[in-house]
């Protein structure tokens, strides 16, 4: 079984946690190993500090499920000292897996997380990143499983739809050839407010990397921070954006460290979130 992210002699990048500060850790279940191991070195590249562990396939590397696969990754993230853990699973019977091991265990610490199996691992990393305990890492998923859903192609209307209204009812999106096209979260946000522009400069534009750096940015200050009118804490809302080299971007933060967290998150632009 392997693991990413914090533990005894094991750290991918940012720093290293001692094991009695007890972080949020991680199981992805699914029916495949390779599947498994795929996101969550996915995950890993947005939270090098949480505990990642695969519990993929079966005991002899079928295609499959194992209760007994999923209870040692259990347990080794137990034994790596996390406060708690959180399961994913992919289809089907790798959930109902899932919740056989649970309500074997029967530790209050161990809970399944339903939502996107993707999506929900790399919002669920970067929320057990930025200290998120079991309750509010489950909140994340299935906050970017609203996300995945509101991008999701609706229903063709009826010839008898009326196209304006459908038009509409959609905030765009920027896309690196013409204006916005798909909707996302807007957050209101109160008159108190410190706000600045900045321009995006990475040459790849805010790709997955330097969009996870701006969660835990973002997710560090006592305030509200808004991308364009998106939620900076959340990963996806901040990748709906589809930010190009180049773009102006507005930042906006409320609360009370609102001026550092601006000041903060445009130098990070500035500074390309690195990578320059």
């Amino acid at each position: 079984m392997s693991a990413v992210g914090r533990g005894p002699g094991s750290h991918l990048g940012g720093r290293t946690h001692s094991k009695d500060e007890r972080a949020t850790g991680l199981v992805l279940v699914s029916h495949s190993a390779l599947l498994a191991g795929g996101v969550v070195e996915l995950a890993a590249q947005m939270a090098p500090d949480v505990v990642l562990r695969p519990a993929g396939g079966t005991d002899d590397a079928r295609l499959g499920t194992s209760f007994d696969v999923v209870e040692r990754a259990i347990a080794a993230e137990l034994d790596a000292g996390c406060s708690g853990v959180v399961l994913l699973a992919d289809i089907g019977s790798a959930r109902m897996t899932a919740e056989a091991v649970i309500e074997a265990l029967d530790d209050p610490r161990v809970v399944l997380a339903g939502g996107a199996f993707v999506e929900g691992a790399v919002a669920a990393a970067v929320t057990a990143q930025t200290g998120g305990d079991v309750a509010q890492v489950v909140a994340s998923v299935a906050a970017a499983s609203r996300q995945v859903a509101l991008e999701l192609p609706s229903e063709p209307a009826s010839p008898s739809a009326d196209a304006s209204d459908a038009a509409a009812a959609a905030a765009p999106s920027r896309s690196s050839d013409g204006p916005r096209t798909t909707p996302r979260i807007r957050l209101d946000i109160p008159a108190a407010t410190t706000r600045h522009s900045v321009v995006v400069r990475n040459p790849q534009g805010l790709h997955a990397r330097p969009a996870a750096t701006l969660v835990r940015l973002a997710g560090s200050f006592d305030a509200a921070v808004l991308l364009d009118g998106a939620n900076a804490a959340s990963l996806l809302a901040v990748m709906g954006l589809g930010l190009k080299q180049g773009d102006e971007v507005v930042v906006q933060a409320s609360g009370p460290d609102r001026a550092a967290a601006v000041t903060a998150v445009v130098e990070a632009f500035e500074g390309g979130f690195g990578e320059l």
